[in-house]
Parts: C-alpha cells; structure tokens; sequence
C-alpha cells in the first residue's frame, strides 16, 4: 500500500492469545524509527471470529497483519493471493494490504534460517533434528533445505502428523521418526543442528527431549528453541557446554522481513533486536 496520505495507519497481530506477543514491542520502534505514521496493535481473535477480521484489512488506513497461532492456516483461505512459501508451508503468519488485495506470505522461513545461520556460521548442516511436526516444524524443514541440509529427520510422537508433513514438504530429504530410546541414541550423535519446534517450554518443568539424551549430541552442534525465551531444553544445553539459540533472533528476522513487505522499507534490524531484548527481559 503507498504511504502517501498524511495519516494514521494501523497494523497489528492477530492470534489468540495474543497478550504475551512481543511484536508490538519490536515493530512500532522500527515504524517510528523509519518515520511511518502508524501504530502496531495486538488484535486478540478468537477462531469464529477471524474471517471479519481478515476482511477488516482490507481497509484504506490498515497496511497489513501479524498472524500467530491457531490462526497461521486458517488465514490462507481468506486472503487473495499467498506465496509460493507460504503456500508450500501451508501456513500465512504475514498479510499485507495491496490497495484491498490481501497477499499472504510466511516470514517465519526466512527469519529461522537468517537466525540459525547466525548461530551456526559457515558450517555445514549433514544432519538436523528437528523434534515437532507442527508449522514451526515445517518452516524450519524449508529453511534447513534452502541452507542445503544433507538430511532434516523429523521426531514427533504422532507418526501420521509426521508422516504428513513429509509428503507435503518433499522433494526436501526429510525422515520421520517417533523419539524411541534406540533412535534416538543412534541419530543424535550425529547432530548437527537440533531444533525444538513443539510448544514445550513456554513453561518451566518442560522440556521436549529429557536432559540425559543431550549428552549424545556432539559438542560442535547448535541446540535451537524456536520459543523465544531461555528454556529447561536450552539451559540444559548450555550446561553441557552446547552452543544455544532461542527464538529471539528468529522472532526479530522474521518480524524485519514483514516490515518491509507492511511498507516497502528497509527495517531497522538491530533497532528491533534491542527493542525485543528489552521487551524479553521485561517480561521475566
């Protein structure tokens, strides 16, 4: 949409819930910072209600959405036109406004492997392990194959969902398994990424993977949580003397690639890190 008239414009998340999302933490000091009049909100809506809401940002002052979860595939139907990733992901966490032509795309892709590749340097990826079969599981199999992985095994307890994701993310050289002891002592020693893209976490007490199994994983490889906080699973790794990463990083990368689709502006990257480290920290 064309940032011409001298007003106010209006963006925001769309999830349920939406209270603890940090997005408008890290988006409205970028808006203010480029110089766009515009206020970033959190739009709490429930599952019946999200076809209005969708349609409501069609309107002239509204430059586009965040959505998060539950919401990231009910939003594809409801848009005009989606990505090629998103539409491959099966999921829409980003909707822009094109004078009343709502375009979906997905970020999350981008700001995983922009992330990952930021804790992992030039090194090659052979083998990741990620533990979820869920859409943050699937954007992470998208961007481990963009970055050229050799295998991406996929662990997840329901073998049908896995299985699922499989078949629609192929040709990417994706295995499934469920997370037996005996898979697990053979494959995680040859790790060199493992991703935790479940919900466990959020909570202390959680974690996806119990703390013993990471002394199979070896000592040059990245333990990534795709939650963006410090969790058991992280705390566990580094205690062992793994490299980390949370979903921080992820958070703001993806967040900067949908800035610049809301406005057609580059984002003030690091601008945005340190609002959402600010923001992270304040909510401890």
């Amino acid at each position: 949409m064309a940032l011409t008239e001298p007003t106010t414009y209006r963006l925001g998340v769309i999830g349920d819930p939406v209270a603890h999302s940090l997005s408008p933490a890290l988006h409205q000091p970028a808006l203010d910072a480029v110089g766009i009049p515009a206020r970033y909100e959190r739009w709490h809506t429930l599952a019946a209600d999200i076809p209005a809401r969708v349609e409501s940002l069609r309107a002239d002052d509204v430059l586009g959405a965040s959505v998060t979860v539950p919401h990231k595939l009910a939003v594809m139907s409801l848009v005009d036109d989606v990505s090629s990733a998103a539409r491959r992901a099966g999921a829409v966490n980003t909707i822009v406004n094109r004078r009343g032509q709502l375009y979906g795309d997905n970020t999350d892709i981008y700001g995983f492997q922009t992330a990952l590749a930021e804790a992992l340097g030039e090194r090659p990826i052979q083998t990741a392990v990620i533990l979820g079969a869920g859409g943050a599981a699937r954007a992470a199999v998208l961007a481990l194959e963009a970055m050229n992985a050799g295998r991406i095994l996929v662990v997840n307890r329901n073998q049908e969902r896995a299985s699922q994701l499989q078949a629609d993310l192929a040709p990417a050289p994706v295995s499934v398994a469920s997370p037996e002891s005996a898979w697990l002592q053979e494959h995680l020693p040859q790790t060199d990424v493992l991703v935790n893209a479940t919900s466990l976490g959020w909570k202390p007490g959680e974690s996806p993977l119990a703390s013993h199994w990471l002394a199979f994983v070896p000592a040059s490889a990245v333990v990534f949580d795709m939650t963006y906080r410090e969790t058991d699973l992280l705390r566990d790794a580094a205690e062992r003397g793994l490299l980390t990463a949370d979903g921080l990083a992820m958070l703001v990368h993806q967040g900067a690639r949908a800035f610049r689709l809301f406005t057609g502006k580059d984002a003030p990257v690091d601008l945005m890190m340190e609002a959402a480290r600010a923001a992270q920290a304040q909510a401890r």
